[in-house]
């Protein structure tokens, strides 16, 4: 089956190689649309579909200034922004199967930039000389494939050779896989944390026994954006927020901080939601080494060697309480809160033999809870039950009440 594929690149400087990642998907009667947003100039080893004077023009720039001021940083922080808007246009009007694109550090801002512009499940490659080490800035909470090109992208070899021709397999190979049916109406997001794993997996059974497809996030920075993004782009039809602990990170400076954005997808849409203080009883740092000065003398919890985690207090479990009622009273749709009174996590809880775990703390939990609903809407309701947030009660309860929302 022919596919319809957007090349990407810089293809003034790496025309040779674009031009051999060309025929090996044109060979398989696959279709093109080639995107020039190389600045210096254009390649003469095949037609070009869209030239770089209409990539700097999409973002406000006129290709000969670019060339003229000589600042490549300007050049490439244009080009990408021109390139997103670019491919973003051609997706909405006419539509396309898979993009590919390939480049050093500029080449592979330029090509990622817009990438991470288009759905997610749309096959995604980008062949790049900086695929190791930190590579967040140019992935964010996209779903493309940056794949190690091994030697510089620099001329065509028998290694060169063997990296391109795995790149342009990998996406064929993408396009090649059915893709599932997913039924918008009967989705629904769920927020997760290992502290809250027992709650979420009895929420999704239940859900799944009834016919609704779960979609779940680790809520580790990137897990809540991807949800929120999901939600914004009408995914899903209701939000299970159980887990909101990137906003402790977010408060206190830790590692998975989801944004200030976090909790206003749902209500941007309309869609109902329901939220839960799942893990705000912890900032998550990484090794002890990385916790700054400022919580010397904090309660902490080393959850594995790269992740420690440190008891929230009162001050910010009410700031927290601010912040959510805030969020909630901007939402245009249904939204509740649902709070276990026994505690936020597996670690905020009493045993079985009712002793508290390590981050037990009424008071922190109670200071959330003064926070809420001192600057809440009276409207929206906040329902409270005398458990902790990993008991199956509170779990069924969860349910029925989003269903009931829903």
């Amino acid at each position: 089956m022919a596919h319809k594929i957007v090349v990407v690149g810089t293809f003034d400087t790496k025309g040779e190689e674009f031009n051999y990642l060309l025929d090996l998907i044109k060979s398989k009667g696959n279709e093109v649309i080639t995107i020039n947003a190389g600045v210096m100039g254009t390649t003469d080893h095949f037609e070009v579909d869209i030239s770089a004077a209409d990539v700097a023009q999409a973002s406000g720039n006129e290709l000969m200034a670019l060339r003229k001021d000589g600042d490549r940083g300007k050049a490439v922080a244009a080009m990408s922004v021109g390139v997103a808007k670019v491919i973003k246009d051609i997706y909405n009007k006419t539509g396309f199967d898979g993009i590919i694109g390939m480049g050093g550090s500029a080449g592979t801002n330029i090509v990622s930039s817009c990438m991470r512009e288009l759905p997610y499940g749309l096959p995604k490659v980008c062949l790049s000389t900086i695929a190791s080490g930190d590579v967040s800035p140019y992935i964010g909470i996209s779903d493309m494939v940056l794949m190690p090109s091994i030697t510089d992208i620099s001329g065509i070899n028998s290694l060169s050779k063997i990296t391109i021709g795995n790149a342009v397999g990998a996406l064929l190979g993408m396009l090649e896989i059915p893709k599932p049916y997913m039924d918008k109406k009967r989705a629904i997001a769920a927020s997760m944390f290992g502290n809250t794993t027992p709650c979420i997996d009895l929420c999704r059974k239940i859900l799944n026994q009834q016919d609704y497809e779960v979609l779940v996030f680790h809520a580790t920075g990137n897990g809540g954006k991807t949800m929120e993004k999901l939600v914004k782009e009408g995914l899903v039809q209701g939000v299970l927020d159980i887990t909101t602990t990137e906003w402790a990170d977010t408060l206190c400076g830790g590692i998975f901080s989801a944004g200030k954005e976090r909790l206003d997808g749902p209500g941007q849409r309309g869609i109902p939601h329901l939220i839960a203080p799942g893990c705000i009883d912890m900032c998550n740092f990484g090794n002890p080494s990385t916790i700054p000065s400022r919580y010397k003398d904090r309660l902490f919890y080393e959850w594995n060697p790269n992740v420690t985690l440190m008891r929230t207090n009162v001050e910010e479990n009410r700031e927290l309480g601010k912040i959510f009622a805030q969020k909630a009273n901007a939402a245009k749709g249904k939204t509740a809160f649902i709070l276990p009174m026994k505690g936020f996590s597996m670690l905020d809880a009493l045993n079985e033999k009712n002793e508290p775990e390590l981050f037990w703390d009424e008071a922190a939990d109670k200071a959330f809870l003064e926070g809420l609903k001192h600057h809440l809407d009276p409207k929206i309701e906040v329902e409270e039950l005398n458990m902790n947030i990993n008991h199956p009660d509170f779990a069924k309860r969860a349910v029925e009440k989003l269903l009931d929302m829903m």
